[in-house]
């Protein structure tokens, strides 16, 4: 099976951060449409006559003024700082899962061609210094090669595990803002609706529809931006990880591959 090469990860993240941005862009249009029918009102009004321009616009509500003041300066802020994290992790995660970075092909040709060699002090202070995944569980295995074969896979394995843990760390919080988004938009929804009953309650007559209207726009505007945020931060945080996953599983083949060539070492005959 064929691995994709660098910039073809960094193609397809190119891609999902542009399919992001492109969903951004449509509710941010979709917050301007309202906007743009009422500069036409105002247009056609215009040559109506000046007095009924003037009604049009007191009776329009600009779409974006309407979220904002759905979502209140709390969740405005909250949303925003969230979806800027988000973005952060999501291009980090990219960089990181770069099979460069986990097992970049140099240091394999490199270190086999020293093995061949017999030039194992050379091959030990390649692998040290590079700071791939791969380098580091080579460098471990051979720092205690000189105990035994088994001692060396075993510090291959303890190296490969944290390594391995310091990747799925940072993806970590991308999977954490895809559950805690659609976790504060429910709290919005809870909230607007409590504000709705709430006048319902209180008013003695029945009460206008623009003041119900306004706790359930809360919660309504909360839950879509939640889910706007979560749905490709779980998706992103899936993809990554099983990238990732297969990047390690190729690490940990390809060291007991190299490696394996001392598995004579410390045998007692």
């Amino acid at each position: 099976m064929r691995h994709r090469s660098t910039r073809e990860w960094l193609g397809v993240g190119i891609c999902f951060l542009s399919l992001f941005f492109v969903g951004l862009g449509v509710f941010s249009a979709l917050t301007f449409l309202d906007a743009s029918t009422v500069q036409a009102q105002d247009e056609e009004a215009a040559e109506e006559g000046e007095e009924e321009a003037a009604e049009d616009e007191e009776e329009s509500m600009n779409y974006l003024v309407w979220a904002g003041e759905s979502l209140g300066y709390f969740y405005s802020i909250v949303f925003l700082s969230i979806s800027f994290t988000f973005v952060a992790l999501l291009v980090m995660n990219l960089l990181t899962a770069r099979r460069e970075n986990i097992v970049p092909v140099g240091l394999v040709e490199g270190f086999e061609a020293c093995l061949n060699e017999k030039r194992y002090q050379e091959a030990y202070e390649m692998a040290k210094s590079d700071e791939s995944f791969l380098g580091q569980v080579l460098s471990a295995g051979l720092a205690k090669l000189s105990s035994g074969y088994e001692q060396a896979i075993e510090a291959m394995q303890e190296v490969g595990e944290e390594e391995n843990m310091k990747l799925e760390h940072k993806l970590s919080y991308m999977a954490l803002i895809g559950t805690i988004s659609p976790m504060i938009g429910l709290l919005g929804t809870v909230q607007g609706m409590i504000a709705s009953f709430t006048v319902i309650a209180t008013s003695t007559v029945t009460p206008p529809a623009n003041l119900l209207a306004k706790g359930i726009s809360t919660a309504l505007f909360t839950t879509l931006v939640g889910l706007f945020i979560a749905i490709p931060a779980i998706a992103a945080y899936n993809i990554l990880r099983n990238r990732i996953a297969r990047l390690v599983l190729e690490v940990g083949i390809l060291s007991e591959g190299l490696m394996g060539r001392f598995s004579t070492v410390g045998v007692k005959k």
